[in-house]
């Protein structure tokens, strides 16, 4: 099995826990919690922040010294658009799940008191179309670089079943701003109906030898998680299953300026 690829470790409580030091990298954790009515869970590091990120169900929810009282409508991730709070460096959350909840963790390095936290609704993210043809997808900005935070970037997409994402392939991997900026991300990974799966690719540019420092070609089952330090990282899922994923991006530099395979740029002219 690739070693970008994460396999969800159970059905119940903390199934994924993705570290920068699991994932041999300096920014991106991500922790996926599986909770039944009545079961809590709770955080909050000293020097990295936090998005909860409802994937699924809902949930009461507490940071500091706020309540935020119930949160969350939806109760798939194919359906509408999700709740989340953002909580600063430092502080402590608390989830208590209300039905059967599905609560995505992403975190990176932060400043405390920095901000307050905040509820993000479901009215405050923004939604976008991207591509066109069998390159549509469906994105929902949770935590874009318009929004307060120290280093995250959280965004969904939902690709329809026979499509391709993150596509043309592009790569975040040099800090060469205003050209390119330097972002691990991590891709949580849902399929409906939730027995399909889809593909992705991880690589590098080839040297003059026509090497890659890194080139892996994974399958995606429902539940599972790519790392991508590095390089492209192009998805495609197969007729008959929609494909969702929860991304999480961090880097020395809070934005996301990216650089397209120039053997596939063409695919972007009218």
């Amino acid at each position: 099995m690739s070693k970008l690829l994460v396999k969800p470790s159970g059905t119940a409580g903390r199934v994924v826990d993705v570290t920068p030091e699991s994932a041999g990298w300096t920014y991106v954790g991500f922790t996926l919690h599986k909770l039944k009515p009545g079961e809590s869970v709770s955080g909050g590091e000293a020097g990295r922040e936090s998005c909860l990120v409802l994937v699924s169900g809902k949930a009461t929810i507490s940071a500091g010294e706020t309540d935020f009282g119930s949160v969350g409508r939806r109760m798939s991730p194919f359906d509408g658009k999700p709740s989340s709070v953002y909580v600063p460096a430092g502080m402590e959350w608390r989830v208590t799940a209300e039905t059967d909840l599905e609560l995505a963790v992403c975190t990176a390095p932060g400043t405390a008191g920095a901000r307050p936290p905040r509820l993000i609704g479901e009215d405050d993210n923004t939604q976008e179309v991207r591509g066109r043809g069998n390159n549509v997808r469906h994105v929902t900005n949770i935590l874009p670089e318009t929004a307060e935070a120290d280093g995250l970037l959280v965004v969904e997409v939902v690709t329809p079943a026979g499509n391709t994402s993150s596509y043309p392939p592009h790569k975040h991997d040099a800090d060469d701003l205003p050209r390119e900026s330097s972002l691990e991300e991590t891709y949580y990974h849902r399929l409906n109906p939730p027995q399909g799966f889809a593909f992705q690719r991880v690589y590098t540019d080839a040297d003059a030898s026509g090497r890659r420092e890194l080139d892996e070609a994974m399958a995606v089952e429902d539940g599972d998680v790519t790392l991508v330090p590095k390089g492209y990282h192009p998805c495609a899922t197969i007729h008959g299953y929609d494909l969702y994923y929860l991304n999480v991006m961090a880097g020395p530099k809070r934005t996301w300026r990216f650089h397209n395979a120039p053997e596939h740029e063409w695919l972007l002219k009218p």
